[in-house]
């Protein structure tokens, strides 16, 4: 039975997901493998937002549900850009986002409150006002607020470093503006 908690947390990576869609809709690929210096290009950010290739975030769900309070150390700052996602398309790399994200939202929207009140030792936010011990609930809220919203707000910085408004191409800007990313040279 869906309980109202794990609906709310749903929608909310549905709502965050379709605004990080909503923001990347009309980068072309030139763009997408552009990074402004000393950041990532939209297509490592993408990258980022996917987790690891093949298992993505749902390991981390997937150990608060079957292990209890399990220790997890989370690379925060890690792009997860493959040569593998470099190759591919930045459609591709939206594609992959979005099912990795509404696999997240389906799974999440069938959770007992027993199951979204799972603990796991997240030793990366003991300094930090979320807690080192959250909830697969707050945990959750984390990806959706947190997460896709710092990253839909980082790549809104990064596009108008390089001179582009969503939906609109590229202006000519300055060589020294921005770089090809080297992880896909």
């Amino acid at each position: 039975m869906q309980t109202s908690q794990a609906a709310e947390l749903s929608e909310l990576i549905h709502r965050k997901v379709g605004d990080f869609k909503e923001l990347c809709e009309g980068i072309d690929e030139e763009t997408a493998s552009l990074a402004p210096s000393g950041r990532w290009s939209p297509k490592e950010i993408v990258s980022h937002l996917c987790g690891r290739e093949g298992v993505g975030h749902m390991l981390i769900i997937y150990s608060f549900l079957e292990k209890d309070t399990p220790k997890l150390d989370i690379e925060v700052e890690n792009s997860f850009f493959s040569e593998d996602r470099a190759r591919r398309s930045f459609a591709e790399l939206l594609a992959e986002f979005d099912r990795k994200y509404r696999h997240i939202a389906e799974l999440v929207a069938g959770l007992s409150e027993e199951q979204l009140s799972r603990k796991a030792h997240m030793p990366f936010l003991k300094e930090t006002p979320f807690s080192e011990y959250p909830t697969l609930a707050r945990w959750v809220q984390l990806i959706g607020d947190f997460h896709l919203g710092s990253h839909t707000d980082h790549m809104r910085e990064v596009l108008e470093a390089l001179g582009v408004s969503p939906g609109i191409p590229r202006t000519q800007v300055s060589q020294e503006a921005y770089s090809v990313s080297p992880s896909t040279m």
